[in-house]
């Protein structure tokens, strides 16, 4: 079954069905990976997203339950040049095409992907939709012009947990992950050097505190960080344990941390995504290549210069991607240190974070 790619500027991409053959809607976005798409795919922060990989051949080592990064699919749907329709892997549990079908995420392959991330880079994201290909493309772009942007909706409460859950580690410590939409690599790295315990995104101070954490991470996530939702959970309680125990914000994470210490936050033309940016420690010069999946920033000009530094920059465009507190032990980063996929050279940023918990 045939199906069309229909951007809101009118841009139609056709190709076959090769997962779930439905209609959806969603924001479309490009990842540069050129593998890890069984973690991009499950990766909560692509929630309400159209998810294109601009290289072209996808899906020709199967997937691989172990490398998901949550419990289903994220993304609304999936756009590919070429699906791989018979994979090889030893650890390959199924094709990509089954994987998709399972989780009911419509995609396509044919599609000139390189052509629309052009289009996309020139323009910025846009909504579009996935329909059968005998839809009037014309009134599909109508209906997706007037559809709200997904970024309306609170997509941290989509992906967050909504039950505290635990995780054994080593030692006494304990640290407390507060899951916007938590990928499972990070809670891995944590559990390497304590407990772990999950709790929902809308998790109040004191219910925190209570748990006696050693530190609290501050998860990646989907959306917009200033939604007004997440301003008056996360971003709250983010102001309230500031002081009280040590803090790592990472991805949505940082972005939370400078809302709530005054600064404000933008959304990026395209964003970055993918597992070759280039950002630089403005305290080392030292150049790490990291992986990253995020469509806002913050606004390096809003931030109290009198509490809080710059310590890392994105050196495609400059922006920030790393800050640290003059006096307390709170410190982010944009990217993702815990990878997958991606280059593991950022996993000193947890060793960073544990040197600075309680006791340590």
């Amino acid at each position: 079954m045939e199906g069309s790619l229909v951007l809101e500027d009118g841009t139609v991409a056709r190709g076959p069905f090769f997962g779930a053959r439905r209609r959806i809607l969603g924001e479309l976005v490009f990842n540069t990976n050129m593998t890890g798409y069984t973690e991009a795919l499950t990766d909560p922060s692509y929630r309400g997203q159209i998810l294109m990989m601009t290289y072209p051949l996808i899906g020709n080592y199967g997937v691989d339950p172990d490398a998901m990064e949550s419990d289903t699919i994220q993304p609304t749907g999936f756009v590919v040049k070429e699906a791989c329709a018979t994979p090889s892997h030893p650890r390959s549990a199924m094709g990509l095409g089954d994987f998709l079908k399972r989780h009911e995420t419509p995609a396509i392959e044919g599609a000139d992907t390189r052509a629309l991330t052009i289009r996309i880079r020139s323009k910025g994201t846009m909504k579009a939709a996935l329909v059968p290909a005998d839809e009037d493309v014309d009134e599909v772009a109508r209906e997706v012009r007037a559809a709200p942007h997904p970024d309306t909706r609170n997509l941290v409460a989509e992906a967050s947990c909504t039950a505290v859950e635990r995780y054994p580690g080593p030692g006494k410590r304990t640290i407390v992950v507060v899951d916007c939409g938590v990928k499972r690599n990070i809670l891995r790295e944590a559990q390497r050097y304590a407990e772990v315990v999950r709790v929902p995104y809308d998790t109040t101070s004191d219910e925190i505190l209570s748990l006696k954490p050693d530190g609290v991470i501050l998860s990646n996530g989907p959306g917009d960080p200033a939604h007004p939702d997440i301003v008056a959970t996360s971003v709250q309680t983010t102001r309230e344990l500031a002081g009280r125990v040590p803090l790592l914000g990472i991805c949505l994470g940082h972005q939370l941390l400078a809302l709530a210490f005054g600064g404000k936050t933008f959304k990026l033309k395209f964003g970055h995504r993918g597992g070759n940016q280039p950002v630089k420690d403005l305290r080392t010069g030292r150049v790490h290549i990291t992986s990253q999946n995020h469509g806002f920033a913050v606004d390096a000009t809003s931030l109290p210069e009198s509490e809080f530094e710059v310590t890392h920059v994105n050196l495609n465009d400059g922006t920030v991607e790393g800050m640290a507190h003059r006096e307390m032990p709170i410190f982010s980063v944009q990217y993702h240190p815990e990878a997958h996929p991606g280059p593991w050279d950022n996993e000193y940023i947890f060793q960073d974070f544990v040197a600075e918990l309680k006791g340590a």
